[in-house]
């Protein structure tokens, strides 16, 4: 039976307690129970929000394109070589227009239809015939310089692989499906995309646009460097580093001016820029539309930008130091998004280059506002159609982070079992001690 002296202890720590908080909340001075009215504070001077303008900057950026686009290049020879007619045997039955022959010390490098070339059977019994050279003495296959060259497997079947891969499927789906090693499947589409790369800049150039959307997609990607990560590695883990698909796209003509993969730095946004400019007409300068990212403004300003002396301040002393300023045509705005716990919450259009007025001439013929929607719907498309940039899709990287959550989990839940049993057991040491204290006394 638990002892009544129990009790009174209790009972007197309640009172104890409940007198010290009243000593405490209880005010003993009844002057400081009604402070003094407060003296109105002055109002404070409002902000000057009108835009500072640029006042440039003393130096140039610093742009690896356009420093490695200056060096000196091979030019062709202006005075071609003599055209080659054939004046024994039968007529020629084989058609070599469409080639040239690729040895660099050859006079007839880079000359097509000159009838230099000629067919040389097929080597090996395979499906395509070999080229000779007839100058240099120099023997190629006629599949050199596309995707099927150096290829073992049939057309139908890279075709096939490739429009799986195109459609969203992963390295090792792709591979499952036709039985095929998943090394041979990334190479594949490693090689169509240098050829689409090359195809889209002999294609795309002196393009005309009003206006130019830019903005990036993060994203897990696998990383397949020259030297850095071999095929083998590439398949079997994803770089866990958060890569960025970048983006430019004409929003009236819904053309793909550049598309490139990085890290969101200012020497990738000088990269992506530079592939702009390379596709654009030279006496372009369109409306550059992106987020509110300020590497951006760096990168236009390197390519769209001129020396400026400013005006003396005073009649006597120095010049002052000439400033790199934008050129009067172009015009930049920005997007600015305030995200706070994964929701927007407040958007705000900012004009850096040019004025407001400007901006929205160049924007009244589409009715529409400064916005980058038309680059996130390509972000949207990409993401439906590549399987490594797809948010919930089954792929290689969504099995690596099932991988990794279930292992999280695991760890955790481990971890949670073991306190909650650390936690009974303390629990039951102190009430064992209690009832051993109070009821056997």
């Amino acid at each position: 039976m638990v002892s009544h002296l129990f009790f009174y202890q209790l009972v007197l720590i309640a009172l104890v307690w409940l007198c010290l908080m009243l000593q405490w909340a209880w005010p003993s001075d009844p002057a400081a129970a009604c402070p003094p009215p407060l003296e109105p504070t002055p109002p404070q001077p409002k902000r000057h929000r009108a835009p500072t303008p640029f006042a440039g900057l003393t130096t140039k950026p610093h742009c690896d394109g356009c420093a490695s686009s200056s060096a000196p290049r091979p030019q062709t020879p202006s005075v071609p070589p003599p055209r080659i007619v054939p004046t024994r045997g039968r007529r020629r039955q084989v058609d070599t227009s469409t080639h040239f022959c690729p040895n660099p010390d050859c006079t007839y490098q880079g000359w097509v239809g000159w009838g230099n070339l000629r067919a040389n059977g097929h080597p090996n019994g395979g499906p395509w015939r070999q080229r000779l050279c007839s100058a240099c003495r120099c023997y190629f296959l006629e599949t050199l310089g596309t995707l099927l060259h150096g290829k073992r497997g049939s057309v139908e079947l890279i075709v096939r692989v490739l429009a799986c891969l195109a459609e969203g499927l992963g390295i090792r789906g792709t591979a499952r499906v036709f039985e095929i090693d998943p090394s041979t499947v990334l190479q594949w589409l490693v090689d169509a995309a240098e050829q689409l790369r090359a195809f889209s800049q002999h294609v795309l150039h002196d393009v005309r646009v009003q206006q130019v959307q830019l903005d990036e997609l993060c994203a897990l990607l696998s990383a397949v460097k020259d030297g850095t990560v071999s095929e083998a590695e590439a398949i079997e883990r994803l770089e866990r580093s958060p890569q960025w698909v970048w983006v430019a796209m004409d929003p009236e003509s819904q053309w793909l001016l550049a598309i490139d993969v990085g890290n969101r730095t200012l020497a990738m946004a000088q990269r992506v820029v530079h592939q702009v400019v390379q596709v654009l007409a030279p006496d372009c300068a369109p409306l550059c539309l992106t987020d509110g990212f300020r590497e951006y403004m760096t990168a236009l300003l390197t390519h769209d930008g001129q020396w400026v002396q400013p005006p003396r301040r005073q009649s006597k002393g120095p010049m002052s130091t000439p400033r790199w300023r934008p050129l009067p045509g172009l015009l930049y705005a920005q997007v600015v998004k305030t995200v706070r716990r994964r929701r927007l919450v407040a958007v705000q259009h900012r004009v850096v280059f040019g004025t407001l007025d400007a901006v929205n001439q160049v924007l009244a013929p589409l009715g529409g506002h400064i916005n980058t929607a038309f680059v996130e719907r390509i972000h949207l498309t990409i993401r439906q159609h590549v399987a490594a940039v797809g948010r919930r899709v089954i792929s290689l990287r969504d099995e690596k982070e099932k991988r990794r959550r279930f292992r999280s989990a695991y760890v955790w839940h481990g971890l949670g079992r073991h306190l909650f049993a650390y936690g009974l057991a303390t629990l039951a040491e102190i009430a064992l001690g209690l009832w051993a204290k109070y009821i056997f006394v």
